[in-house]
């Protein structure tokens, strides 16, 4: 099945598009500080206990700040503030040591059970460490890590004036944040999903309105990816990832992840928009949709075209089948790497899909791995939980013959939220290529 969209003038249809019914944007600001209140309180402790800590530094700072500071409080630091969080069986205290002056919005802010003062210029190491010490704590996560950029935030500086301050034995007990960030931030509460279920509405209806701004043999990506712009603009959310790269509309051969073009939508081309939103400041979406250009006088795309589209939705499906509590990100992607090969795909270098919610890849298991060939490492060996969003694809692929190297992907993304039995898509997915007419002037078709 596919869904038809008439051609119209592409200018005529920017002019016009303040007069589209505007998605609802999800009632998502304001909501953060309580959210963030109770992810501390409630899935803090339990995600400490998984990761097999007792104790958390998060030291933060302005103009270099720790990419998690907004998570704990610490995104209005001044000098060097240092947030601990000390775990006693399914308790949490929760403790600022922070410069006087930024202690008092601390204190009105109201996100950590307690405050410290102290005189500006003091050591904030030294406190820290009288604090481990009387705990009695056995591990304490830093953020500092190899794999995840986002449990690296403490420079080299930083951490060694903590190991400064700290006594040989506490500094034995030093491990990286990396399993306690990702069992933390991999899981939303109902709110937060229930916010990003209309976020990705709202993604997917732009993808859809930008089509109908398409004129074969006129239109360029670019084109489209700029009305998806202003469309962000007019609704007033942001971008899900890096602006320069957000659309990524491409209706040539897989650039990866890169900028809209200028290259001409011609018949016979496959559109991909890859396409996230930012609502309240803090959640994000990510989702493709896909159209096919017609030739002139088709009403249907060409069998082959249409058994790619078929496939490449099917491992999808197949994908979010695999998708339980308790199983590896690894196993997913295999399952769909399974179904490529039976389906006659070449290999595709991207994993399956990846967590999305505060970053468009963020914290969690990796649904990858499956590609090499080899056993499963990192984070593809983490394993599913109720509550984890997930952007993942379903691949299909064959060769342009533009280039030796030069692929077409066919990659049908969708979000999907893990439940106590499986998951669920968050949003309606896309069952049929959307179809665009040409006019009868348009340039000669390009191989579907």
């Amino acid at each position: 099945m596919t869904t038809r969209v008439r051609p119209v003038l592409l200018s005529a249809l920017l002019f016009a598009s303040s007069a589209h019914a505007a998605p609802a944007v999800p009632a998502a600001e304001g909501a953060w500080p309580r959210v963030r209140k109770e992810r501390l309180q409630k899935l803090l402790p339990q995600a400490m206990a998984r990761a097999g800590v007792d104790a958390w530094v998060v030291l933060c700072r302005e103009n270099d700040n720790d990419p998690l500071a907004a998570h704990v409080g610490g995104e209005n630091a001044g000098g060097t503030a240092a947030f601990l969080f000390l775990r006693d069986g399914d308790s949490l205290r929760s403790t600022a040591l922070s410069p006087e002056g930024e202690a008092t919005a601390l204190r009105d802010m109201a996100v950590v059970d307690e405050v410290v003062a102290f005189e500006r210029g003091a050591d904030v190491n030294a406190l820290v460490a009288a604090r481990l010490s009387k705990a009695k704590v056995t591990k304490v996560a830093i953020n500092s890590s190899e794999r995840m950029s986002i449990a690296d935030g403490m420079s080299a500086t930083q951490r060694a004036k903590l190991e400064a301050a700290l006594s040989p034995a506490l500094r034995k007990k030093l491990v990286s944040s990396e399993d306690l960030v990702s069992e933390w931030l991999s899981v939303k509460t109902p709110e937060e999903v229930d916010i990003m279920r209309k976020a990705a509405d709202i993604t997917a209806k732009l993808e859809e309105e930008a089509y109908r701004t398409v004129v074969p043999g006129k239109t360029r990506d670019s084109d489209v990816a700029r009305f998806l712009k202003k469309r962000i603009a007019e609704l007033g959310v942001g971008d899900g990832w890096q602006p320069d790269q957000n659309p990524n509309v491409n209706s040539g051969p897989t650039r990866g992840h890169s900028n809209a073009t200028d290259r001409v939508i011609r018949p016979g081309d496959f559109i991909q928009t890859d396409f996230g939103i930012r609502v309240g400041g803090t959640w994000v979406t990510d989702i493709q949709r896909f159209a096919y250009v017609l030739a002139p006088g088709e009403k249907q795309p060409p069998a082959e075209a249409l058994a790619k589209w078929e496939k490449s939705k099917k491992g999808s499906r197949i994908a979010l089948a695999a998708m339980k509590p308790g199983v590896r990100g690894y196993d997913v992607d295999k399952a769909q790497r399974d179904w490529m090969r039976e389906a006659g795909s070449e290999p595709v270098m991207w994993g399956t899909g990846h967590p999305v919610g505060y970053w468009a890849h963020d914290a969690g298991p990796a649904l990858s791995g499956a590609a090499s060939g080899k056993p499963p490492t990192g984070s593809a060996l983490r394993k599913l939980q109720p509550g984890q969003v997930f952007a993942f694809d379903g691949f299909f692929a064959w060769k342009d013959g533009s280039s030796p190297d030069a692929l077409r992907i066919l990659s049908v993304e969708e979000m999907a939220v893990v439940t106590d039995t499986g998951a669920e898509y968050l949003n309606p997915p896309q069952e049929q290529l959307i179809l665009i007419p040409s006019p009868a002037t348009a340039a000669t078709p390009a191989k579907p």
